[in-house]
């Protein structure tokens, strides 16, 4: 603190003073270097107005023009390297030549002829330091070592090569010090690798507080999940920040930082392995073919965009209304497809608009089109009730008539497990939405249409986790809407590849569900998330925890638990991740008079009627209480 408070200002002066400075300190180094090698010599200290004054003065006035025709004062200091140090080095050669040539060629009365070749070389070691200290003190490595006294003091997780190649691109890094590796192996417990000590795992606890540790780095990309989690479960109580591995190519151009170390995902923590895709059935409806995508700049129509893109179709067209999501998707993938021989076909536009969708249709003719436009956001669609329905259910209805009428192949609908015994209208708008798709299929022969019915998927807009995310960089609190709420995950990549092979998979009319694994409570992921961060949960039994986890009550439309079947056990396809169920449908000469009903109260806003309707369509749409006091409440405005 009191270095800085010095170097600021003496940065802050003008050049001229600054130099000023600077020869200044050389003169007083001419005189200390003169006084130090009489000591040198003679073996005793003798004041300056003995027979050293006049040695003083000659090396003043033939060290500073040297000096100042050497270039030596108009040098930043603070910046300067081994051209500056050679610099001061030639120079004093020079001073030294004709020093010597005075004091020991010629010779001085009183003066030691040893003198002459003892300052010169001391003034070189004295003026050189200088430099040095200079560059030091004021210039990056000043700051280096300012940065390098709290850097993040991080263990390795697995001393086995990627562990080895982490250490060597961290030894340069300013922001963590690396003091060891933490391995399962007990034959490497004690021995030294990289010049880093092998600590047992088990002694994680111990080593935070005498290491000071403050981030486990995971080094073991190729470890099974169920595995990693067994490893984060045991690190999880010693309050650490958990990380793991930038991409490989970062790491062999040692391009690693603290901000290049990826926050844990999430979804290792399901304890779930993923499934290797079916590639026969990932090409079947995309491979040379012209696939559309509605939503496509939406969290899963994006995805679907990325995964289709890698599995080379001849078109891939994109729609949705949001100009800027259109415009991030397509410049993404011309970015990370630069060599792709695809056409890339940004299109604007609104499901609910007939006209266009038709126009697209006839213009593109695509073959499989993976329908993802929808308002999902369950509390924004409950105070948004005729738009959500508009735009989720005749969205879908606008679609999916124009892809039949242009004889598209193939027409996958994304659905949700909320559309299940619905509580919501966004749940209520996408169950009637697959029964749409349901009854065309009965009608409609040169399409084959379906849905894939899922839960959440992580880190889409909307999930919990990136929201928990910014809440605990935050400082908190969390805020969860009941202690005992639990939902499916998914990856937002497993979940659109297993989307685009389910629907490869369909006949006609096929509603897909997607194993989704164990449901995970919330509060126990908000409770991981938070120690797997470094930080401790406050609550009554530790009041002095980092973050709270605070209960806000259920939005409108939520339930507790969501589920994937209505009725019936499902049918296993030839993928295990996928199965097939058979829902009641309503027929299409009836469900068509329904709809424009449905369709003339919503260009009403009629909110009652609309209300009834969709009760009357969905049998198993019931209302929570907060939605129905909502709905009284605006009809009553």
């Amino acid at each position: 603190m009191y270095l800085k408070r010095f170097v600021l200002p003496v940065l802050s002066l003008p050049r001229v003073a600054k130099s000023f400075i600077v020869a200044s300190v050389d003169v007083a180094l001419c005189v200390l270097t003169v006084w130090f090698a009489f000591y040198l010599r003679l073996g005793e200290f003798i004041t300056l107005s003995d027979n050293a004054l006049l040695p003083a003065m000659v090396s003043i006035f033939i060290a500073l023009p040297i000096f100042v025709a050497s270039g030596l004062y108009r040098a930043i200091f603070r910046y300067s390297g081994w051209p500056a140090l050679l610099a001061v080095a030639r120079a004093i050669v020079i001073y030294g030549f004709l020093y010597a040539s005075i004091f020991t060629a010629i010779g001085i009365q009183d003066v030691p002829r040893t003198l002459g070749i003892i300052q010169p070389m001391l003034l070189l070691l004295f003026v050189g330091g200088s430099r040095a200290i200079a560059r030091f003190w004021l210039g990056d490595q000043y700051q280096t070592v300012l940065k390098q006294a709290n850097r993040a003091k991080v263990m390795i997780y697995g001393a086995g090569a990627t562990g080895r190649q982490l250490v060597g691109a961290i030894a340069n890094s300013p922001e963590m010090q690396v003091v060891g590796f933490l391995d399962d192996d007990e034959r490497l417990f004690g021995h030294v690798l990289n010049g880093q000590p092998i600590y047992s795992a088990n002694d994680l606890s111990n080593l935070v507080g005498t290491l000071n540790v403050n981030v486990v780095l995971l080094a073991m990309p190729n470890l099974a999940r169920k595995h990693r989690n067994d490893i984060l479960t045991r690190i999880r109580p010693s309050r650490v920040a958990v990380r793991t591995l930038p991409s490989m190519e970062d790491m062999v151009h040692g391009k690693v930082s603290f901000s290049d170390l990826r926050e844990l995902d999430i979804d290792d923590l399901l304890g779930r392995e993923p499934v290797t895709p079916n590639l026969i059935l990932l090409a079947k409806c995309t491979r040379s073919k012209v696939v559309l995508v509605t939503g496509a700049g939406g969290s899963i129509g994006s995805e679907l965009c990325r995964q289709v893109m890698a599995l080379g179709p001849s078109k891939l067209l994109m729609v949705d209304q949001s100009e800027f999501a259109l415009y991030a998707i397509h410049q993404e993938l011309l970015e990370k497809f630069p060599s792709r021989a695809v056409v890339l076909i940004p299109l604007l536009g609104s499901v609910k608009d007939d006209e266009r969708m038709c126009e697209v249709m006839s213009t593109w003719h695509p073959d499989t089109i993976y329908h993802a436009a929808a308002y999902k956001h369950v509390p924004m669609v409950e105070h948004n009730m005729a738009e959500g329905i508009k735009n989720n259910v005749f969205g879908t209805l606008s679609t999916a008539r124009a892809a039949a009428q242009h004889g598209v192949s193939d027409f996958v609908l994304i659905s949700t497990d909320k559309a299940v015994r619905p509580t919501s209208v966004m749940g209520a708008s996408k169950r009637l939405s697959e029964m749409i798709l349901q009854a065309l299929s009965v009608t409609e022969v040169n399409t084959k249409f379906s849905m894939v019915r899922f839960g959440n998927v992580l880190d889409s807009s909307g999930s919990v986790v990136p929201k928990f995310r910014q809440q605990i960089r935050s400082g908190g609190p969390i805020s969860l809407t009941h202690p005992d709420i639990t939902r499916y995950f998914m990856t937002i990549s497993e979940a659109s590849q297993l989307v685009i092979q389910a629907g490869a998979m369909t006949t006609r009319g096929d509603v897909f569900l997607l194993d989704m694994g164990q449901p995970v409570r919330i509060f126990d992921l908000a409770f991981r998330m938070i120690e797997l961060s470094g930080l401790t949960v406050r609550n009554e039994q530790n009041a002095e925890g980092d973050i709270k986890i605070e209960i806000v009550g259920l939005r409108p439309g939520e339930k507790l638990y969501e589920e994937l079947l209505i009725g019936g056990n499902p049918k296993p396809t030839s993928h295990k991740r996928i199965m097939k169920s058979n829902e009641d449908f309503m027929p299409w000469e009836r469900l068509d008079d329904e709809l424009k009903t449905l369709e003339m109260a919503l260009n009403v806003n009629d909110i009652g009627v609309i209300r009834l309707i969709m009760e009357r369509l969905i049998p198993d749409y019931t209302l929570s209480s907060d939605i129905v006091d909502w709905v009284y409440a605006a009809e009553r405005e």
